[in-house]
């Protein structure tokens, strides 16, 4: 090896370190440097939005027919992903026990950015999670996922009386429970998706995440899943 080559390695070896530095930094280093790391970020990771919803999708169908390959949870991948994270998605899901978003589409450590809430609500500070999990760690798509027999929606149909701060959630959902009224089938199951695709057009309106939509780096989806069968699917 000359010593050209040598400075070269040496060159690349200290922009991954600087690389690994920013992104644990990136909290306390002001806004600019996030930008900066956002843009290096989304370089580093070159799937596209179409690719990244595949390989949810593609997951979900392992999963459904009990072909799960359990990837990226062994501990090689917990040392990798230790001091860095790129995760190819978001999920902003509900916070029921019943829809664990990494088992739901066959993934693992370090792949998928996840925010759990009751009702799966895009409160300020979930879109601020998202807005940070796609312009800093650069992930490609955003999935709202609402899922059958939702016990938020269906306590906001029924006009529950709740203690302390239940409430606030009955408020965020109610507008789609009016929406949703008088629309044929199931009125629950309505609701349900009708509040889905409220919260993504909430998130929709985020100037972080309209950006990043227009420039073709990211894409939110609405989607509903089925406690019965496991499968996930597209609505809107």
């Amino acid at each position: 090896m000359n010593r050209n080559q040598k400075m070269n390695l040496s060159r690349r070896n200290l922009l991954k370190l600087s690389a690994g530095v920013i992104g644990t930094g990136v909290l306390t280093a002001g806004l600019g440097s996030k930008l900066v790391f956002s843009e290096r970020a989304l370089a580093e990771n070159d799937m596209t939005p179409d690719l990244a919803l595949q390989n949810l999708m593609d997951g979900n169908k392992r999963f459904i027919t009990r072909k799960r390959q359990n990837p990226h949870q062994d501990f090689v991948r917990i040392l990798e992903v230790a001091k860095a994270q790129k995760p190819f998605a978001s999920i902003l899901s509900c916070a029921d026990s019943r829809v664990p978003s990494e088992i739901i589409f066959d993934q693992g450590f370090g792949d998928l950015f996840v925010c759990r809430v009751a009702g799966n609500i895009a409160t300020q500070e979930e879109i601020g999670s998202l807005e940070f999990g796609s312009l800093v760690l650069g992930s490609k798509v955003i999935m709202v996922m609402g899922h059958k027999r939702c016990g938020a929606v269906d306590a906001t149909i029924k006009g529950a009386q709740v203690p302390g701060q239940i409430s606030s959630l009955m408020t965020a959902i109610k507008p789609s429970v009016d929406k949703s009224k008088n629309q044929p089938g199931d009125p629950l199951e309505n609701a349900c998706k009708a509040n889905v695709l409220t919260q993504v057009e909430k998130l929709k309106s985020s100037t972080v995440l309209s950006q990043l939509i227009d420039s073709g780096k990211l894409k939110i989806v609405a989607s509903y899943y089925d406690l019965d069968n496991g499968k996930v699917t597209f609505i809107g």
